[in-house]
């Protein structure tokens, strides 16, 4: 590819299989290069040298554990370094069912350094550049339930606060060319049930999206300069709907004095 094809580079964590994969592929193939990051470096390795030769794009891998301390600082590093990023996918993230009560504390504290600290944190460390060079964007995978919490209450709970967090990004940069786009999948077959201790095939297989489906439906989401992107939602109504219903609401919690009935 000539340099004018050259988009600049996308970092995209939990980039080793299911959805981060899918975007290292469409991505190379509009003119990004990459950088690949994930805790299995052999399976990185492989991808990174499977793109690299098929759209000649250069490709980085860093391996990482984005919930260990040291590594999510040497991944913020090597990203808020590098002046060629022009696109953050924070795609890494961990699941589960778990309720409070009973929950693994450790493996909670997992999920939320992973789904909630890691991806703050990176989006802090490549906002500046991006914003500096006027340039790019920045894509938060969070998930349907961040509207609900049938799924468990700490897992939703992370996606909530994604999704926040993205549209207040969004505000920040709102009258430059950085854009913030955060996703909303529903169940995607991808070995992320697997290792979440949960069984896809027992939900409602018309309810399933498949992988390429979702990235695909996403990357035209940003193309079109949505702020939330909601892949399954057949009727767009309904979220403006329900946007429009939030911020009503939200206005109508301040006050000055306590509501009536609290009154003593």
């Amino acid at each position: 590819m000539s340099t004018k094809d050259n988009k600049g580079t996308a970092v995209i964590t939990g980039a080793s299989s299911g959805i981060g994969a899918v975007y290292a592929d469409r991505l190379a193939g509009q003119g990004y290069d990459l950088v690949l990051v994930a805790r299995r470096a052999d399976r990185l390795q492989e991808l990174a040298d499977k793109l690299a030769y098929a759209y000649g794009r250069k490709v980085k891998v860093i391996a990482a554990d984005l919930s260990d301390d040291a590594d999510l600082r040497r991944v913020e590093q090597a990203v808020a370094a590098d002046e060629s990023v022009t696109l953050l996918i924070n795609n890494a993230g961990l699941g589960g069912q778990q309720v409070v009560a009973t929950a693994d504390a450790d493996a909670v504290e997992r999920m939320i350094k992973v789904n909630v600290i890691a991806l703050t944190r990176l989006t802090r460390a490549v906002l500046p550049g991006l914003l500096a060079r006027n340039r790019g964007g920045i894509v938060n995978i969070a998930s349907v339930a961040a509207y609900g919490i049938a799924v468990g209450g700490i897992y939703s709970g992370t996606k909530a606060y994604v999704v926040n967090f993205t549209e207040a990004v969004q505000k920040e940069v709102a009258g430059t060319e950085v854009r913030a786009q955060v996703v909303l999948p529903g169940p995607i077959r991808t070995e992320f049930w697997e290792l979440s201790g949960a069984d896809i095939d027992s939900l409602n297989q018309d309810w399933v999206m498949s992988v390429d489906d979702l990235v695909d439906a996403s990357l035209a989401g940003l193309s079109q300069g949505e702020t939330i992107t909601a892949p399954g939602l057949a009727d767009p109504a309904k979220l403006d709907a329900y946007l429009g219903a939030r911020d009503s609401f939200y206005v109508s919690l301040i006050g000055g004095k306590p509501a009536a009935r609290y009154a003593v």
